[in-house]
């Protein structure tokens, strides 16, 4: 082979290399672009009324608590579920209405109204509470949770829960 011929570039190899490279690259962006939004913006959640309807004010007697059943959305990152919960509501000094949140503030237990008592009663581990949520006795540590009330039309309704 004479010195002024030159061998020919590897011109296949280099289309082959790039063309395996570039699929390479697809596939890393079309996995990685979503991880890298789902890690690094989250969701953009609309901000609902906090206010949720309880029932009806007319049910609360002063001095004898009701039980309520209401639904209420709870939103955990892009799943939003409608969820039942309960709250125990009586009428406080001046007309206003007091809500407690259904827990025990213990461990968690539900508890009830015990009429014989005129108390909340959590039977699982015996704490009382008062009228107003105050530990009567028993291992809870603290008075029952409230949510923030407002009456609005003759119906109550609830906003978040205080510890």
């Amino acid at each position: 082979m004479p010195a002024s011929e030159e061998s020919p570039a590897p011109l296949r190899r280099t289309v082959l290399t790039g063309a395996i490279y570039a699929m390479w690259g697809a596939v890393a962006a079309a996995l990685g672009v979503p991880a890298i939004v789902y890690l690094f913006f989250p969701p953009k959640t609309h901000q609902e009324d906090p206010w949720v309807e309880a029932g009806d004010v007319s049910t609360l007697a002063g001095d004898r608590p009701v039980e309520l059943v209401f639904r209420h959305n709870r939103t955990d990152g892009w799943k939003v579920t409608n969820e039942r919960d309960t709250a125990w509501a009586v009428r406080g000094p001046g007309g206003q209405a007091i809500a407690f949140g259904s827990q025990c503030t213990h461990l968690g237990c539900a508890y009830h109204w015990d009429d014989a008592r005129s108390a909340f009663v959590c039977p699982c581990h015996n704490s009382l509470f008062g009228l107003d949520g105050k530990v009567l006795a028993g291992p809870a540590p603290r008075p029952l949770d409230r949510y923030e009330t407002k009456i609005r039309n003759g119906k109550l309704l609830l906003g978040r829960l205080q510890s």
